[in-house]
């Protein structure tokens, strides 16, 4: 009975800890804020046009919501609520853009997701009928891309050798054999193509020794580049090697290319090459072909454009037009 009794004293702080942990756990769960989450976009009864729209903001009344948020490039949006607030109790949602008729939604905080149409308060063919609208026509995309040419201009081949005595003890040398049985010697040797060269297709052969007792010690040479370079390791008598490679002249250009952007309603949408640079938008107002250099932060006098970087650091461009402007 003593060891039974000892041995049940021995797990209460053992059933303790554990009630805690649950009641941790229980409490981190009951305590974690709930989130209202949903996208937003333009209203329309053609789904190619419910573009995304950006910077929306979003509020929950009677004061619900931690802090206000707005929609990101993808319209996307998280609310954050109150501690306090509880799934199933009833919820105001307020979204407002100075470009877009405000939408309040009435709801029940859950697990759903919103998906907010607002309309637009810019027609799509412009500004007001007594003003004629400025017609946007012959967009183009015009970026540079860097390509790299090489031509193959010729050959290189360079003899080398490794002396050694064969059959000396190794005797603590500092180079020896694989199974450190004999004295051996390393020896290096390197090429330079030269500038605007590179060494393509290198081979290191033994022509000519006691070829099976040698090994490659470094290989610097199989990537190719300007310089190259091996180091070879013998522990029998002198060798020779052959170190051949290809020499290309290798040239970096700037190579124009464009492309059509895709044009629906009001939009315009592009996504350049990661690696474009130079990027301009190339098109004519009323008929007067006009250049758009886009910086960073791309201006343009007749469209608002957002830009997203993509994780290939590909960059999304989505332009809306401004009030007075249409796409032909």
């Amino acid at each position: 009975m003593t060891f039974r009794r000892d041995f049940s004293i021995r797990w209460v702080p053992v059933v303790a800890a554990l009630a805690l942990l649950l009641i941790v756990a229980l409490l981190r769960h009951a305590l974690k804020p709930v989130t209202v989450e949903g996208a937003v976009v333009q209203l329309s009864a053609d789904t190619k046009r419910q573009s995304p729209i950006v910077d929306v903001s979003v509020t929950a009344s009677g004061n619900l919501a931690a802090a206000p948020c707005t929609s990101d490039f993808s319209g996307y949006f998280r609310l954050t609520l109150r501690p306090w607030v509880k799934r199933g109790q009833p919820i105001t949602l307020t979204f407002r853009h100075p470009d877009y008729v405000p939408v309040t939604l009435k709801g029940t905080v859950g697990d759903g997701l919103y998906v907010v149409r607002m309309a637009s308060i810019h027609p799509d063919d412009g500004g007001p009928p007594n003003r004629p609208s400025t017609v946007i026509s012959n967009v183009v995309v015009r970026y540079f891309m860097e390509t790299t040419t090489s031509e193959n201009i010729g050959s290189e081949v360079k003899l080398f050798q490794v002396a050694n005595t064969s059959n000396v003890p190794c005797n603590h040398a500092p180079v020896c054999s694989p199974d450190n049985r004999w004295k051996a010697a390393d020896v290096s040797f390197s090429l330079d193509a030269g500038a605007g060269n590179e060494f393509r297709n290198a081979r290191v052969s033994c022509i000519a020794g006691p070829c099976p007792f040698t090994r490659i010690e470094s290989d610097q040479f199989s990537a190719g580049g300007r310089t190259i370079s091996v180091i070879i390791r013998n522990w029998s008598d002198t060798t020779t090697f052959a170190l051949q490679a290809e020499v290309f002249r290798v040239q970096v250009n700037d190579i124009v290319r464009q492309y059509y952007p895709v044009i629906i309603g009001h939009m315009l949408n592009f996504t350049p090459p990661p690696n474009a640079t130079g990027l301009t938008i190339e098109a004519e107002l009323n008929g007067t072909e006009i250049d758009f250099p886009l910086g960073p932060d791309p201006v343009m006098s007749w469209a608002k454009c957002k830009v997203s970087a993509l994780n290939d650091g590909a960059r999304v461009y989505r332009c809306e037009l401004e009030p007075g402007y249409q796409f032909r």
